[in-house]
C-alpha cells in the first residue's frame, strides 16, 4: 500500500502538523500489533489482570512527562469528560472485548465485530457533533465492512451455543470505543494530548481495576510478561492512542475511523509473519476491498469538504 494512500485519511487543513503526514501509517502499524501482544501475553497473565497493569503503569508515567513537559492540566468539567472518553474507549471496549472472548467468542467474530467500529463511528459523528457523511464515505465504509468480513471469514467458526449475550456484549464494546473517539472530539478536544491522555487512562481504571480483581489479579512475573506489558504501555497505550487523538483533533471523526478497517488485515500480516499463519485468496481479496475502501471513504469526505 503506498504511503499517500494511508496519510490521506488524516487531512483536514493546510495547517496542520508535519507528523500527521504518517501519523496513519504508525497508527494502524501500531494498533494491529495488540492482538498479537495479547496472545504473547496470555499465558503469564489475566486478560484483565494485564489490563490493569497496563493502565497502572501508563497513568505515572504520563503524569510525569506532562510534569516534566509543564503541560497545563485541564479545568474539573473538561477532566471528568477526558475520563469519561478513556472509560469508553478504554474500560468498555477492551474489558467488554476480553470478556467476550473469555467466554467464548471466536477470534475471528471479535476482529469482524471491531470492523463495524467506522460505521458505528461515522453514525455517532452525525448525532452528536453534526459530522456530514458523504455519499462516497458511506459506499466507502460499506466496501470495507465487506472487505473485512472477507478477510475473517474462514476464522468465523466455533458458533455453536454462543451465547447471544456475549454477542451482545462485543457490540456492545465496538459502540463503546466508537462513541468514546467522538464524545472525546466533542467534549475533550481542548485537552492537552498527554494530560488527556493520562485522564482518559485514569477513567479507564475506573472500569479495568475492578475487573482485575474480581478475576484474582492472576498474573506471572517473568520477562515475556514485561516485554508485553513495556510494548502495550509504551507503543500503544501512549504512542498508538496519542497519535488517534491527534489525528481526530485535526481530522474528521469518521474519516479517521475508516484507518480501523485496516487493522484486521494488517493483523493477519503480523500474525504470518511472526506465527506463519497464511493467507488464502479470499483474505487477498477482501484485503484489497479494504484498501479501496479507505480510498473511496477518505477521496469522498475530502471533495465534499473542500
Amino acid at each position: 500500500m503506498s504511503r499517500a494512500a494511508l496519510a490521506s485519511p488524516a487531512v483536514a487543513t493546510d495547517a496542520e502538523p508535519p507528523f500527521l503526514k504518517v501519523a496513519p501509517a504508525v497508527f494502524v502499524a501500531l494498533w494491529s500489533t495488540g492482538f498479537i501482544a495479547a496472545k504473547y501475553g496470555a499465558p503469564v497473565a489475566g486478560p484483565f489482570s494485564l489490563l490493569a497493569i497496563r493502565f497502572l503503569f501508563v497513568i505515572p508515567i504520563l503524569a510525569l512527562a506532562a510534569t516534566v513537559l509543564k503541560r497545563r492540566w485541564p479545568d474539573a468539567r473538561t477532566a471528568v469528560h477526558a475520563m469519561v472518553a478513556g472509560a469508553l474507549i478504554h474500560g468498555l471496549y477492551l474489558g467488554g472485548i476480553f470478556w467476550a472472548v473469555k467466554h467464548g467468542l471466536p477470534a475471528g467474530f471479535a476482529g469482524l465485530v471491531v470492523g463495524l467500529q467506522p460505521v458505528l463511528t461515522a453514525f455517532f459523528a452525525r448525532a452528536l457533533i453534526g459530522e456530514r457523511v458523504a455519499a462516497a464515505h458511506v459506499g466507502g465504509l460499506a466496501l470495507g465492512l465487506v472487505g473485512v468480513a472477507l478477510v475473517l471469514w474462514p476464522k468465523l467458526t466455533g458458533f455453536d451455543g454462543l451465547s447471544p449475550v456475549v454477542v451482545a456484549v462485543a457490540l456492545g464494546a465496538v459502540a463503546a470505543i466508537s462513541l468514546g473517539t467522538v464524545y472525546a472530539k466533542r467534549f475533550a478536544s481542548g485537552c492537552d494530548l498527554v494530560t488527556g491522555t493520562a485522564l482518559q487512562f485514569v477513567g479507564a481504571s475506573v472500569i479495568g481495576i475492578p475487573m482485575a480483581v474480581a478475576e484474582g489479579f492472576s498474573y506471572v512475573p517473568s520477562l515475556q510478561l514485561a516485554l508485553v506489558i513495556a510494548w502495550l504501555v509504551l507503543m500503544l497505550s501512549i504512542g498508538a492512542v496519542m497519535l488517534l487523538l491527534a489525528m481526530m483533533r485535526h481530522g474528521a471523526a469518521s474519516r479517521v475511523a475508516t484507518l480501523f478497517y485496516l487493522v484486521p488485515p494488517t493483523t493477519l500480516g503480523f500474525a504470518y509473519l511472526l506465527f506463519d499463519e497464511t493467507l488464502g485468496a479470499i483474505q487477498l481479496v477482501g484485503t484489497a476491498l479494504v484498501v479501496a475502501a479507505v480510498l473511496v471513504a477518505t477521496r469522498g469526505v475530502k471533495r465534499t469538504t473542500a
